[in-house]
């Protein structure tokens, strides 16, 4: 597990951009990653931080956070809660953790699934996307300053 961290933290020190556009770059990654279903999240993030000159790596990498092995925990989870907050609860998790997660089978559930599931994603991106920014722009900051540090 120490490698992949060393690893990720390589990627994101070395953009020669400014610290405030790589964490910019990682949080619109993990917007795009929480909020849009996954198979459509690169083809969101990877326009829209060339359109705002962030990080391309943090844009893509960041909507890592749903992908094959995760989503049939956080896609569960997160419509799980938001329906329990927004709809009194008439899911219950089980059925949800036995859920495909493919369009198709999230469709079927119908509109009080479909709507947890969205309001699910929007609600875990506005929680975790200034995480996101705040954490990535220390290690930034931090590695550049020990990086001086060490030339001087």
């Amino acid at each position: 597990m120490g490698k992949f961290w060393t690893e990720l933290r390589s990627k994101i020190v070395r953009e020669q951009l400014p610290p405030e556009d790589i964490a910019a770059g990682w949080a619109l990654g993990m917007f795009v990653g929480c909020a849009i279903p996954f198979g459509l999240q690169l083809v969101i993030s990877i326009p829209l931080a060339i359109m705002m000159r962030v990080s391309k790596v943090g844009a893509t990498v960041a909507t890592f956070i749903t992908n094959p092995a995760t989503i049939f925990v956080i896609y569960p989870l997160q419509t799980f809660l938001v329906n329990r907050l927004l709809f009194g609860g008439s899911l219950t998790l089980t059925k949800l953790m036995e859920t495909e997660w493919s369009w198709n089978a999230v469709c079927k559930l119908g509109a009080e699934v479909m709507a947890s599931f969205f309001l699910g994603g929007f609600f875990l991106a506005i929680i975790l996307t200034p995480i996101t920014y705040v954490i990535v722009k220390r290690i930034v900051i931090r590695f550049r300053a020990r990086k001086n540090q060490i030339s001087q």
